[in-house]
């Protein structure tokens, strides 16, 4: 059985899983597609509810037997990827999917799902105004935020490979616009 899929891809920090939450709120047929990673939790992030925190090991094995929808390594040596268990538990309660994921990530859901999919690529309003964000959420060390900022510059690049973009410059007016695309997609 395969349902309907919302993709949300950025670059960290453009906001993307403040909009996904407030959906989330909106939408109760959308259900958050929990993603598997390699990292380490951050904060109080826990097993099974932000992320399934796998040993690379374990990812490594998993993604070689071929239960992943999808995987790609994100940052050298940290992978992130979509269970195919985890879509299933999902599609199986009769709800949509929503994904917040990477950008390749995003373009390689897109390709899976065609147009099941509608695929929303966030955009900060600059490249500056996404490293003042990411210094401002105090979750990353400076060099994972020049690391993350240099990425940024690649990751705009993918924009156009997503269905509609919307630009982040305003947090209410990016939720109405997120929320108007959904609602015409679920129809």
């Amino acid at each position: 059985m395969e349902g309907k899929v919302v993709i949300f891809s950025a670059p960290s920090g453009a906001g993307k899983s403040t909009i996904v939450n407030h959906l989330l709120g909106v939408f109760p047929e959308l259900e958050f597609s929990v993603s598997a990673t390699c990292r380490a939790p951050r904060g109080t992030e826990v097993h099974g509810k932000e992320y399934y925190f796998l040993s690379y090991d374990e990812f490594v094995r998993r993604a070689g037997a071929g239960e992943f929808v999808e995987w790609e390594e994100v940052y050298p040596g940290c992978r992130y990827g979509t269970l195919k268990s985890e879509v299933q538990r999902i599609w199986e309660k009769g709800n949509v999917i929503i994904f917040d994921i990477d950008v390749k990530g995003g373009v390689n859901l897109k390709k899976r799902f065609g147009d099941r999919a509608l695929a929303l690529f966030v955009m900060p309003p600059s490249v500056e105004e996404l490293e003042r964000r990411l210094i401002a959420r105090g979750t990353d060390s400076p060099e994972t935020i020049r690391k993350r900022v240099d990425k940024a510059q690649e990751e705009l690049e993918y924009a156009p490979r997503f269905d509609r973009v919307i630009v982040n410059d305003d947090l209410e007016k990016a939720k109405r616009e997120a929320e108007t695309l959904i609602r015409d997609f679920l129809k």
